[in-house]
């Protein structure tokens, strides 16, 4: 593991109220600092709140944080990691629905698409060009970010505030 820094960003798109205080016990945990997050209502979900935190960490906090929060099936939300020296970024989705999905990322944020798994679509979809499609989809987590682009605009404007850990 490296012992380089980076940063990313939780975005808790909707969590019920109930569950918001243990959304920041987790993310503490994580951390290694107090967390506590600006919840607001979630436009996209009347009734659930949403709220976003920036944090600064070790490599490998973006999958520990998405791993403390993947028991509540009733959250959305998406991690993210920027890359750092010698280690990819990633981005981590959740929903209810879906599950969790993973993807490592480049320098802007692009998901990146290991060449094992281009190889495996095409293997797997022989010459039929809508299998290929939806491999690619899978793969790209489209089915993740359909089902929470409504609830990323309903963040525009959100105040950030970045958490730093002491140590």
């Amino acid at each position: 593991m490296s012992s380089g820094m980076t940063r990313g960003v939780l975005f808790v798109h909707s969590a019920p109220r109930a569950v918001c205080p243990h959304v920041e016990w987790a993310a503490s945990n994580v951390l290694g600092v107090p967390v506590s997050l600006d919840w607001t209502d979630q436009p996209a979900a009347p009734g659930l709140l949403r709220g976003e935190v920036p944090w600064h960490g070790t490599p490998g906090t973006g999958a520990r944080l998405t791993s403390a929060l993947r028991g509540w099936t009733h959250l959305r939300f998406e991690v993210t990691e920027e890359p750092s020296p010698g280690v990819d970024g990633g981005r981590w989705s959740h929903t209810p629905e879906l599950g969790i999905f993973h993807a490592v990322t480049d320098a802007h944020g692009s998901v990146v698409v290991p060449e094992d798994r281009l190889k495996a679509a095409l293997e797997i979809a022989g010459e039929d060009l809508m299998r290929v499609r939806d491999a690619l989809d899978l793969a790209l987590g489209s089915a993740w970010d359909d089902e929470l682009e409504p609830f990323r605009y309903a963040g525009d404007g959100a105040p950030v505030r970045w958490l730093h850990r002491v140590g």
